[in-house]
């Protein structure tokens, strides 16, 4: 095994200098960090009365990690899965100190790609990565570069300066597809545009409000005139190929009239005005945000809400959601692995942000109960509850699930899209030269993902850092990664990881157990010291996990 990070060495070296082979510490009032005579970490709660679902992660031996959780997840595999735990160094996360520049402009991993520049404002160049355990990188330099206009990417491409490009406008599909010198990936529609209302700040505490905004929206024109083929009505919080989703409930329906009622009936002093938050990014969930944010305005008018359009930067908005700042503002999510949890646990759940104000702890019970069960059918009834429940009560309104897509110049080999949105460009060359670009929406604010939640932060990521498992070229379905193979105990209580052989980081190192282990300890113990890193929210780890260790009082 490799040298101990410094606070763990220090530790050890007093253990051993007072005759004692492994030691306990406690690091911070709910958790306790153990490291044997051979110099193997194990962090844990005291108990499980913090609330999330991990109690213990152990190195049992350098190629082996342990998790034993607090109650069965079933998806415990695909969220360990996804690119926020990509596993780094546990020396690099010391040395920098858990965050900065330092770290979130220079992520350490184990990929088939490795940062090599990031020209602030331009582009970010990755080179292949000559130790890479798994298939060498058919290309020797990744580039990402963005651009938040649709027909600027697309005039990159015809151009012939970049290889590929993500969401084309909806105008452009069919441009693309008559373009012999083009290919055209379409992407399912595995996401839900939304509109957030955010219970705690007025007006929007009001329920008669959030209701008229439901009636008041034709949901159906904005599918039908800014969003491309292939796009849906959404009706409940996840789209219809998610386990959860709810057959024959009915949404509250497009009334005009009802919203003018509700809202006489508010007690609000009429018109009632209000703010809209959003941040110009193209996503799949929304492939044209300022015009879609004018025609809700418009909407909204028509039965006396005025409302003022205001633009956020892109990483300045994530957080003002994330930290329950916005009342009103549109937002999206797309999947990160296909199950209830993903959407609604996530934004609803224990572990949720604060984007959508108080927690409806009733909903909560519901979901933690769902997410204990096995049995499908059993599952399906509380989420079926959940839905009646959000629609009801109207934190947001779902608005559509949005089709999108990957265009590529034609002689792109291995090209293809994800319906998670985590293509991976290591399998893809251009015969013309060994370099790969690629036009994004945007600029990632950071690159260490653990604390990152935007998606051209985390496609990046994705080709750097790898997590324990992920997800198969293309797909959906959980594969090996990090580790070649896992198994769990009958009560779905203990998980036990076997890491492979041979794998290096960037840096040289080679990876442990050790690095399994602290990579989720700095996140999941917001008083550890390396818990810092670009915001400190590190958002989701309680999606995925429901509680910090040591959370600080909201």
């Amino acid at each position: 095994m490799r040298t101990l990070p410094r606070v763990v060495l220090l530790m050890l070296v007093l253990a051993l200098a007072l005759g004692v082979p492994a030691f306990a510490q406690e690091v911070g009032g709910q958790a306790v960090m153990t490291v044997s005579d051979s110099g193997l970490i194990t962090y844990a709660a005291v108990d499980c009365s913090y609330g999330g679902t991990i109690q213990s992660i152990t190195a049992i031996d350098p190629q082996t990690v342990q998790f034993v959780l607090c109650e069965p997840d079933g998806a415990f595999p695909q969220k360990v899965a996804f690119s926020s735990v990509g596993i780094q160094p546990a020396e690099h996360l010391e040395a920098t100190g858990g965050g900065g520049e330092a770290l979130f402009r220079n992520p350490v991993g184990t990929g088939p790609y490795a940062l090599s520049n990031w020209e602030l404002g331009s582009e970010i160049v990755l080179t292949r990565n000559d130790a890479y355990w798994g298939e060498a990188a058919h290309e020797g330099t990744m580039i990402f570069r963005w651009a938040s206009e649709a027909a600027a990417r697309l005039v990159e491409l015809q151009a012939g300066t970049v290889d590929g490009i993500d969401n084309p406008g909806p105008g452009d599909f069919d441009v693309i597809r008559n373009d012999p010198n083009l290919q055209l990936f379409e992407r399912e529609g595995l996401n839900i545009f939304y509109v957030g209302m955010n219970n705690m700040i007025a007006p929007w505490d009001n329920l008669n409000l959030r209701q008229a905004v439901a009636y008041a929206i034709d949901k159906q024109r904005i599918v039908d005139n800014f969003y491309p083929p292939g796009s849906t009505v959404a009706n409940q919080f996840m789209p219809s190929a998610i386990f959860g989703y709810t057959e024959g409930l009915e949404p509250l329906p497009y009334d005009p009239e009802m919203a003018r009622q509700l809202l006489a009936d508010s007690g609000l002093t009429l018109p009632i005005e209000v703010t809209l938050n959003y941040r110009d990014v193209v996503r799949g969930y929304l492939p044209q945000p300022g015009i879609v944010a004018q025609d809700i305005q418009a909407q909204l008018a028509e039965v006396g809400i005025n409302v003022t359009i205001e633009v956020m930067e892109s990483g300045t908005f994530l957080d003002a959601s994330d930290a329950g700042e916005l009342g009103f503002y549109l937002l999206g999510w797309g999947a990160d692995y296909p199950d209830a949890t993903n959407f609604l646990d996530v934004h609803f759940g224990q572990g949720s942000s604060l984007q959508f104000g108080e927690r409806d702890q009733e909903i909560i019970d519901l979901l933690n109960e769902a997410g204990r069960i096995s049995d499908p059918d059993q599952r399906l009834a509380l989420y079926t509850q959940v839905n009646e429940m959000l629609r009801d009560r109207v934190p947001m309104l779902p608005i559509a699930n949005g089709g999108s897509g990957v265009a590529y110049s034609a002689d792109i080999e291995g090209a293809h899209v994800s319906p998670l949105g985590n293509e991976s460009f290591s399998v893809m060359s251009d015969p013309a030269d060994d370099t790969f670009i690629f036009m994004q929406n945007g600029e990632p604010a950071g690159l260490y993902c653990a604390d990152e939640t935007d998606g051209e932060a985390l496609r990046v990521c994705e080709q750097i850092t790898e997590p324990l498992l992920g997800y198969e070229v293309g797909g959906t379905a959980v594969v090996p990664v990090l580790a070649e193979s896992y198994e769990f105990s009958e009560d779905g209580l203990t998980w036990t990881f076997h890491l492979r052989d041979g794998v290096m980081f960037h840096d040289g190192s080679a990876l442990d157990a050790n690095d399994v282990v602290m990579t989720y300890a700095v996140q999941w113990d917001a008083a550890h010291p390396l818990h810092v890193g670009r915001d400190g929210s590190f958002t989701y780890w309680t999606y995925l996990f429901k509680a910090f260790l040591n959370a600080p009082a909201e």
